[in-house]
């Protein structure tokens, strides 16, 4: 019931992933990411450990396709599960179970990676990815929010999209960016609202977490 994407900035190194799905708290249960490290979206019946076993595996020293293959392997319920995963270097995997509902679809890109389930039509993903791709001088945020944009003018979920999530990490252990919607009828809409109005704050917020004498 989600569509979202991966990705990683070429030009900064940050890492992040965007989520919509009719369903509640979306990104307090698909999207997961490490400065450093790599991105994980684990949706469709969701396990949020996946997610962080993911970045566990990534902060280890596998790349995107090892950790994936590591995650299958190693879930009995795997068959329920879609995986889309971006590591430090910008390599992808996905993955998709054989229960997953229909229609859905996975598509890897340049540095990113996006998935699908129950969709309107199979090239939501790939929308998502050209999406991201068209912005490369971007702010990874508005990149991956071109991408769900893209994915939803292209068809996006067959349902009604409730809740939608924006998760980048930088230099920090904490997100440089983690804003969500819930329970709303144009979550994506408020999501770009939300993330116009956080941006000329996000380097003030970081300053006064790592150096609050340096504040104006």
């Amino acid at each position: 019931m989600t569509f979202s994407l991966a990705g990683r900035c070429g030009r900064t190194g940050m890492l992040g992933a965007a989520a919509a799905t009719s369903s509640i708290c979306v990104g307090a249960r698909c999207p997961h990411a490490r400065a450093g490290t790599g991105a994980v979206l684990s949706q469709f019946r969701t396990d949020p450990r996946l997610g962080a076993r993911g970045l566990e595996l990534l902060q280890a020293g596998m790349l995107a396709p090892d950790a994936r293959d590591a995650l299958v392997s190693g879930d009995p319920a795997i068959a329920w599960r879609q995986l889309a995963i971006v590591d430090r270097t910008g390599g992808t995997a996905v993955f998709t179970g054989e229960k997953v509902a229909e229609l859905h679809a996975a598509v890897e890109g340049r540095q990113c990676a996006a998935a699908g389930n129950i969709l309107v039509r199979t090239g939501v993903a790939a929308a998502m990815v050209a999406g991201f791709e068209a912005h490369p001088a971007d702010h990874l945020a508005d990149r991956l929010l071109h991408a769900l944009e893209a994915g939803e003018a292209a068809g996006g979920e067959r349902r009604q999209v409730k809740s939608a999530a924006l998760l980048v990490v930088a230099d920090h252990a904490f997100p440089l960016v983690d804003l969500r919607v819930d329970l709303d009828p144009s979550p994506l809409a408020r999501l770009r609202f939300l993330w116009e109005l956080y941006e000329p704050q996000m380097d003030r917020m970081v300053t006064q977490a790592v150096e609050p004498a340096n504040l104006d």
